[in-house]
């Protein structure tokens, strides 16, 4: 793709990267075929080739964004489908994230839309904050079809979202000691939204872990990986949390040391993994943040590499893998997972149409509500195509998105890792067969 850049634009950094990103482009459309929006909408501007054209006259004119065109950036999930499919190695992430900011500087939203991105951003990556404004959701979920009614449509899709109970934290932020000798060390991210919505997440990556003879350690400065306000366009705020746990990390890896930086939520994953490049611009920390990236592992990638020590028998159940797009798009990490619920006795089902986001992407179900269910519609279709015993993802955003949708229970992978060696019976899972006890496989 031509561009017209000035000199002048093109000593900005961000400029100089977007351009050649926009150069890789060929055209070719490949793209159009794999992005969720496109394929439901069926708009050349709703695709990842009609949104770089958007962006690419954007950044070129150097002006404010019309309203016409920040509706159709907005509606990218970032699913990073397009990178995948992409011959050309189109690099879309740092593009659209680009965008993103630009527009946050320079368009001015109408004021709903200004408070809620304001809110989201200033509550959901502080889980103290999450907690309470979910129950503050439970007492007001009656009022849900109030604000229907009064097109509010994103607080009803927050209503709509919000769990049955808010458990309380559980994650104490210390050195958890390996059982048995010591064979590696590892700092996990306990994150912000899956701290508030299900602690047992990371307590289940813990008991794992420990059990296989690895010391975690969850420094108390890390927190919020950045990613929820990255993708709003908040940059200077994103930058903020990636530093922090930048910090912390170091510590810890200048200190005793560290094998591996472990996360539990692929969205925090791809963002952690991508710091070295967020930070690349910032000369006290671009070195810290790339020896960061690199030490970033899915739980997933590591687990897969310890001799599991199953002690539960004749599990088998059907297992329908959801790869969430941060961690097959994003991250580019497919087999890991399954092979890891293989190896712990599971019997994984692949699901049609694996590569289509389930409509979480972050805040998206909350932004864009309609789209959102329309895609949890589809995604569960296809998952009860393989009729599933329970259904696992390695993201706390599409487990809250699809158990909105669903009486299959939803788990996070590490949870029935951890079961089938030796831990309690995931959550969802002793909820769902209460009344019978049975864990056999129906099917």
């Amino acid at each position: 793709m031509q561009t017209t850049f000035t000199p002048a634009q093109l000593a900005d950094p961000q400029i100089r990267e977007s351009e050649k990103i926009l150069r890789a482009c060929v055209h070719c459309g490949f793209c159009t075929a794999t992005c969720p929006t496109y394929v439901l909408l069926g708009d050349e501007l709703d695709s990842p080739r009609g949104r770089i054209y958007l962006i690419k006259e954007m950044l070129e004119r150097d002006r404010p964004a019309a309203a016409e065109m920040v509706k159709h950036i907005d509606r990218c999930l970032s699913c990073l489908a397009c990178m995948t499919t992409c011959p050309s190695g189109v690099h879309y992430m740092h593009l659209v994230d680009h965008a993103r900011a630009h527009i946050e500087r320079t368009h001015r939203r109408p004021q709903f839309e200004r408070f809620l991105r304001a809110a989201l951003a200033k509550i959901l990556p502080h889980p103290a904050r999450f907690r309470a404004a979910l129950v503050a959701g439970l007492l007001a979920r009656p009022l849900a079809p109030l604000f229907a009614a009064l097109g509010l449509k994103p607080l009803t899709a927050m209503l709509e979202l919000v769990p049955r109970r808010v458990p309380p934290a559980e994650t104490v932020f210390r050195v958890y000691p390996a059982e048995g000798a010591r064979e590696g060390r590892v700092a996990l991210l306990t994150g912000c939204a899956n701290e508030a919505l299900a602690p047992w997440i990371t307590q289940a990556a813990i008991r794992v872990l420990t059990r296989h003879g690895i010391e975690v350690v969850v420094p108390p400065e890390s927190g919020c990986c950045g990613s929820l306000v990255h993708h709003m366009g908040r940059e200077q705020e994103a930058l903020a949390f990636a530093r922090a746990n930048v910090d912390a990390w170091m510590r810890e890896i200048e200190g005793e040391g560290l094998d591996a930086i472990l996360v539990t939520i692929s969205g925090c994953g791809t963002t952690v993994k991508d710091y070295g490049f967020m930070l690349r611009t910032d000369e006290a920390y671009a070195a810290k943040a790339a020896r960061v990236a690199a030490l970033t592992r899915d739980v997933s990638e590591y687990l897969v590499r310890l001799r599991l020590k199953p002690a539960v028998g004749g599990l088998r159940l059907n297992v329908a893998y959801h790869s969430a797009c941060s961690l097959q798009h994003g991250q580019r990490v497919t087999r890991e997972p399954k092979e890891l619920l293989a190896k712990a006795g599971f019997v994984v089902k692949d699901v049609p149409e694996g590569h289509l986001c389930c409509g979480s992407a972050g805040v998206y179900n909350v932004l864009q509500p309609e789209l959102a269910q329309r895609l949890r519609a589809r995604k569960l279709a296809n998952i009860d195509k393989v009729a599933p015993d329970v259904i696992a993802a390695g993201n706390i955003g599409c487990i809250v998105q699809l158990a909105a949708g669903t009486e299959t229970p939803v788990v996070h992978t590490v949870e029935l890792v951890d079961w089938a060696t030796g831990g309690p019976v995931p959550q969802a899972l002793a909820t769902a067969y209460a009344e019978t006890n049975d864990f056999a496989p129906s099917h």
